[in-house]
């Protein structure tokens, strides 16, 4: 949550590259201090420097994908970060199983080494340098980004039109945020990082192991094994569709299935307390979880990122995209810690809790949300203050 605090700050007042190459290094060196750790305060240490890296990068990278990439691949190319993420903890959990945790902590230390050099190779946000006033380096970055042969002027000169008009305005607090030509992008971004969280993502994903078993089944870790293997297959296909399907159907698809997952295992621990139908049961449950992740997986996972790096005006990324990334922290650690007493609570009743958030989200993207698909940052802007 601390990195969240700060991470809009660090990009705003380094770069999109050297808040990446910061987070990186305080990776490098938790996933070290875990290694090497003797005792309670450097394992401490160790998950405060990863902690605080990863929350910077959560915000850093959708943003600065946003800003380099086209328009008519910005959706895809944003939802890569989400799907290389299921990946990775896909990828994590199968080796866990394996070696032990300091092991496992080396192989954590591989694409944060990955990332710092690559970081080398690869242009600042063309956004960023005009902003900053670089205005050499900001036509550079944009012609490496699309290619020697493109014709880049036009999309220059919007750009630099559109930071021209944001760097007449005063520099932004949080305060600033509530004004009215910024309150919709802010509602939109926080309400969208809620109703992902609060849905329940973080409770049902990291105790399946334990709802597989409360619900009968005879081995939970072969249900959680089955979870990670639906995870990367549907991110891929919520890859192929954001820029197909646009933002909104996709959200709304995903928030769907998530609350017909969560009705299934809510109603699978129903039958479970009165003693209904025992043989349906587990299959309810297993079906229910599994139901909710792809769904999440193809939509609520991805989309809200994307959007949040679509519907801030550059002078106020930094400012709201570090509340919305705070938010979206903050529901993961509430949802994470009040599982478990939910459950004790009912079974059933934290299920259809979980289904009710889902249920708004689609009334809520349905009524308030744009669609950005195939629009440039500032054609967003324009459409989001008419």
């Amino acid at each position: 949550m601390l990195g969240a605090v700060t991470s809009g700050q660090i990009a705003d007042l380094i770069g999109r590259k050297g808040a990446m190459r910061l987070s990186a290094a305080f990776c490098i060196t938790g996933w070290l201090a875990v290694y090497f750790s003797k005792g309670p305060l450097s394992l401490d240490v160790g998950r405060f420097s990863t902690g605080y890296g990863i929350g910077v990068f959560s915000y850093v990278v959708p943003i600065f994908i946003a800003e380099i990439a086209p328009k008519n691949l910005r959706g895809g190319l944003t939802t890569l970060n989400q799907l290389m993420i299921v990946i990775g903890s896909s990828v994590a959990f199968l080796i866990g199983t394996i070696i032990p945790w300091r092991a496992l902590a080396v192989t954590g230390l591989v694409p944060c080494i990955f990332l710092f050099v690559g970081l080398c190779f690869i242009p600042e946000s063309p956004r960023w340098l005009a902003k900053v006033g670089h205005h050499k380096e900001f036509q550079v970055a944009l012609r490496k980004l699309r290619g020697k042969g493109t014709d880049i002027t036009q999309e220059a000169a919007e750009i630099q039109i559109y930071v021209e008009t944001l760097q007449s305005l005063p520099k932004t607090g949080i305060l600033d945020l509530f004004q009215r030509k910024y309150i919709r992008s802010v509602i939109i971004g926080v309400a969208l990082m809620v109703f992902q969280q609060f849905g329940g993502i973080n409770g049902i994903s990291f105790y399946a192991s334990e709802t597989f078993a409360s619900a009968g089944l005879s081995s939970g870790k072969t249900g959680t094994i089955a979870y990670a293997c639906v995870q990367v297959p549907i991110t891929v296909v919520g890859a192929m569709l954001m820029d197909r399907s646009g933002r909104r159907p996709l959200i709304m698809v995903s928030a769907t299935g998530t609350f017909l997952g969560c009705c299934l295992a809510g109603s699978s621990f129903y039958l479970k307390d009165h003693n209904l139908l025992p043989e349906w049961v587990p299959i309810l449950a297993v079906a229910g979880v599994l139901i909710y992740i792809a769904s999440f997986s193809i939509g609520m996972g991805a989309v809200p990122w994307v959007i949040m790096s679509e519907i801030f005006p550059i002078n106020i990324k930094g400012v709201a995209g570090s509340l919305v990334v705070l938010v979206n922290w903050l529901g993961a650690w509430a949802v994470s810690y009040t599982f478990n007493f939910l459950m004790t609570w009912s079974s059933s009743g934290t299920f259809f809790v979980y289904s009710g958030f889902s249920a708004i989200t689609v009334l809520y993207v349905a009524l308030f949300v744009p669609e950005t698909k195939g629009k440039t940052l500032e054609e967003i802007q324009a459409c989001i203050n008419t």
